[in-house]
């Protein structure tokens, strides 16, 4: 039966009684979606590699809903099962995975050491893939689930010095459409974010000419915040987006939409 208008509400937009995982959100932008997620109404359960988790905590804390953290390495197959056991033992279900946990060593294309672009790709990717699969599998039980990965403006274009991270972010694109394709039948939707430049640790070490030339092809004048992508994570999380399946969303003031 085809909806009435009138019975559209905002709730749509809300997460209240759903469970997210997002990896890496003890920093960086991962931070700013499972905050966003926490006070939209999710719970949150956050695999993340460094030590620190005590901002996060207090973050999701504050929003009056439970947080949970699992210490591993992603590329460690055993790890994510942990993950997706420890998750449905706490929560009894996966609603949300954002893949978020990501690298992005810079080194000159001719000097760049096999072992750096490996680690590069079982992080950026091969990780992505090996989590959802396992967390797709929870989500078919459900009949339902929302996959977002994160992508990079480099997913569709390159630069210089940083061969692994331009090359799995373009990957990612892609395997956000398999998924898609795959999962859409269990009513599971698949979609990517793409930040643009950000102020992010990632980005620290550019110098002040590549920042003005970046800035100066932003068509809203300066670089993103975190924040900037907290409201286009929680559409793709909730049931707003139910019928978008397949497609990356740049977050990136333009950049990519103009050649200069």
């Amino acid at each position: 039966m085809e909806p009435k208008l009138s019975d559209f509400s905002l709730d749509v937009f809300s997460l209240k009684g759903k469970t997210a995982i997002v990896t890496g959100a003890n920093q960086g932008l991962g931070m700013g979606y499972a905050v966003a997620f926490a006070k939209a109404g999710a719970d949150i359960f956050i695999p993340h590699l460094t030590d620190d988790v005590s901002e996060i905590k207090e973050l999701i804390e504050e929003t009056g809903q439970k947080v949970t953290f699992l210490q591993g390495d992603l590329t460690d197959k055993s790890h994510l099962d942990e993950i997706v056991q420890c998750c449905i033992e706490e929560y009894g279900k996966i609603d949300i995975l954002v893949n978020n946990a990501g690298i992005g060593p810079f080194a000159p294309f001719l000097e760049y050491e096999d072992s750096l672009w490996q680690k590069t790709m079982d992080i950026n990717l091969n990780a992505v893939y090996y989590l959802s699969h396992r967390v797709s599998k929870e989500m078919v039980k459900q009949k339902s689930g929302k996959i977002i990965n994160i992508a990079s403006a480099l997913a569709f274009t390159s630069d210089k010095n940083c061969p692994p991270y331009t090359t799995s972010k373009h990957a990612i694109v892609g395997l956000t459409k398999v998924f898609a394709n795959e999962l859409g039948q269990y009513n599971i939707q698949t979609n990517a974010i793409a930040p643009g430049f950000l102020n992010t640790d990632m980005t620290k070490s550019f110098d002040e000419d590549l920042r003005k030339k970046i800035t100066d092809r932003i068509p809203v004048g300066r670089w993103g915040h975190a924040a900037d992508l907290m409201g286009t994570a929680v559409f793709l999380a909730s049931s707003a987006s139910d019928y978008i399946n397949g497609w990356t969303i740049n977050v990136d003031g333009g950049f990519a939409a103009t050649a200069i």
